[in-house]
């Protein structure tokens, strides 16, 4: 059984209850007498993790090529968008966590895009529309994701952006064999995508979706990156590939203008944080969802977590109950905090946790969690993460929002990519802080992390919807209360509940019929879920970097095709023959 992927530790002597049988178990039998998947890739050199181990590699070999932490994950990022153009692409946004190994200073970056002026509630109430869609050209926001490598490589990068690029243009052109994961994601979206024949002729070669090893080439994301490498960032938001966008957004109806484009910009933020048992965690603040981590975190600190056990009966109920709470403030109180006074201090607090958390029953579910009333005064898929040699460390997550239908589900003419729908995630609620507006930006699902303590300095993220938030307490919880390696964390059955209220709750069948059945009778409602479900408890990547030994380490989830990879070292000088 799967319940602890750890190194389990056998005494040298175990009696058997009833007998007196005495077992040795040779130390090296030991060692190798795990569940955890993998071990982690350690180097001295830099490491990349992703979902695909091709952007890894993509990314390893910018890393050996002198580039930084911030130059192997765009290329990661853009190698990402090829292989998996479903999940995200530069129609999408972007959020990043970046430490700098010489100042040891933290950066966020928010490169989620603003609706266009015309998209608001009121325009669509107008045509009849009176919940917000989640498909289409009305959830398309200003893409944010290229703005956001412009940002990140004038700040951090060392390599141009065209050798940055180049290998992923190469492959764009060349082809690629489809993932086993990914081919199912394109098999499932196969009739969406054939409702617009535009996006069909881009991603249906053949007239159907790829098959695992099939070779896919996108020639169009080819000369859109190419326009990237040459011209910059900023033309994708004021030249050749801005005009196809808004060519393609009058053709499907929509609101977009070119000041929408030009005028978007990024925005750098600084984390916040919470401890956790002598750790700091870091998120991004709102419009993020990641202050629902750190509060769910807080909560999770008022019981003895480790003492509980992993997976335990006990474990799981107060952290799916402390999950409750903490999204049940976030769903209420979270958006764009340029439009929305947001109480993030309070949310964040230790007093308001100990508040909610004592409305945790602890032998009972609660199926209907209201949000509470935080009152201090306060002065939200695909994830990689890199560390390059120097130390520097990057923590990534880029979107489309819906993988099932591609984002949006329209592809711009020409430019081999998707619009993203993260507009989807707005309400026209008027009530509500993250109603529909126009320059405003949504409530975001997608979220970075980071963690420190002492010389430890971890980058990870799970992605996943509304999963992630939930999932990165678990992977604190994992490290800090049942002393888990990066890869162990990730390999652990994990548990998601991706509604807001209710008792359903997502579990793995790697997680015990008889804590199922215990918490069944508590009053959660389990909904099964296979060994590894990438769709509902998403998948992660996690680094480290050690300042005191400068090991640096990699993980990577198995619940995806990915894999840590690390730079090779410079190929020593071949030797004349004599």
């Amino acid at each position: 059984m799967l319940s602890r992927l750890m190194v389990h530790r056998v005494p040298p002597r175990a009696w058997v209850a009833g007998a007196t049988l005495i077992v040795a178990l040779p130390a090296h039998l030991a060692a190798q007498d795990r569940s955890q998947s993998r071990s982690m890739v350690q180097s001295t050199l830099g490491i990349v993790a992703s979902e695909s181990v091709l952007a890894s590699q993509v990314g390893a070999r910018i890393l050996e090529a002198g580039g930084s932490a911030v130059d192997a994950a765009i290329a990661t990022n853009a190698m990402m968008g090829l292989v998996a153009p479903m999940n995200d692409g530069i129609g999408g946004d972007l959020f990043a966590i970046v430490y700098e190994a010489k100042t040891g200073k933290l950066y966020g970056l928010n490169a989620s895009g603003w609706a266009p002026r015309g998209l608001t509630a009121e325009a669509l109430r107008a045509k009849g529309i009176t919940t917000m869609p989640s498909r289409g050209i009305n959830t398309v926001t200003v893409p944010g994701a290229v703005k956001g490598w412009g940002a990140l490589h004038a700040r951090f990068g060392t390599l141009p952006l065209s050798r940055v690029l180049a290998p992923v243009i190469q492959h764009a052109e060349q082809g690629f064999p489809v993932g086993e994961v990914v081919s199912v994601y394109w098999k499932d979206s196969e009739r969406i995508l054939r409702e617009d024949a535009l996006t069909a002729r881009t991603f249906l070669p053949g007239d159907k979706a790829p098959a695992v090893g099939d070779i896919f080439r996108n020639p169009e994301l080819a000369w859109s990156y190419r326009q990237i490498a040459t011209r910059g960032a900023q033309d994708f938001y004021t030249g050749a590939i801005a005009r196809k966008l808004l060519a393609s957004s009058a053709r499907y109806g929509g609101t977009m203008t070119a000041a929408d484009l030009a005028e978007y910009d990024v925005e750098w933020v600084t984390p916040l944080s919470t401890t956790y048992r002598g750790w700091t965690v870091y998120e991004l603040p709102p419009n993020g969802q990641g202050i629902a981590a750190l509060e769910m975190l807080n909560i999770m600190e008022t019981f003895p977590m480790g003492a509980l056990g992993h997976n335990s009966v006990a474990a799981l109920h107060r952290m799916i109950e402390a999950k409750k709470l903490a999204y049940a403030d976030m769903q209420r109180y979270d958006g764009d905090p340029r439009f929305a006074s947001i109480p993030v201090a309070a949310m964040g607090s230790k007093a308001y946790a100990a508040q909610r958390a004592a409305l945790i029953k602890p032998d009972r579910a609660t199926c209907d969690v209201p949000a509470g009333k935080p009152t201090a005064t306060d002065n939200g898929t695909t994830y990689l993460s890199v560390v390059d040699r120097a130390g520097n460390i990057v923590s990534l997550i880029q979107s489309n929002y819906s993988t099932v239908g591609f984002g949006a589900g329209l592809v711009a003419d020409g430019t081999g990519f998707v619009w993203h729908n993260r507009g989807g995630g707005f309400t026209l609620d008027a009530a509500s802080p993250n109603v529909l507006a126009g320059r405003k930006r949504p409530l975001h699902t997608i979220i970075p992390a980071f963690m420190e303590q002492g010389d430890l300095k971890i980058a990870f993220g799970i992605m996943g919807g509304w999963n992630q938030a939930q999932a990165h307490a678990q992977f604190v919880s994992n490290i800090v209360d049942h002393g888990m390696n990066i890869q162990g964390a990730l390999d652990v059955p994990r548990f998601s509940k991706e509604t807001f209220p209710g008792c359903d709750v997502n579990f793995e069948a790697r997680i015990a019929k008889a804590v199922r059945d215990s918490l069944a009778a508590m009053g959660h409602v389990p909904v099964m879920r296979g060994d590894f479900s990438s769709t509902r408890m998403g998948a992660g990547q996690a680094v480290q970097r050690n300042l005191r030994t400068r090991l640096n380490a990699g993980a990577s989830d198995p619940r995806k095709d990915g894999a840590a990879i690390a730079e090779l070292p410079p190929a020593a000088p071949a030797r004349a023959r004599r």
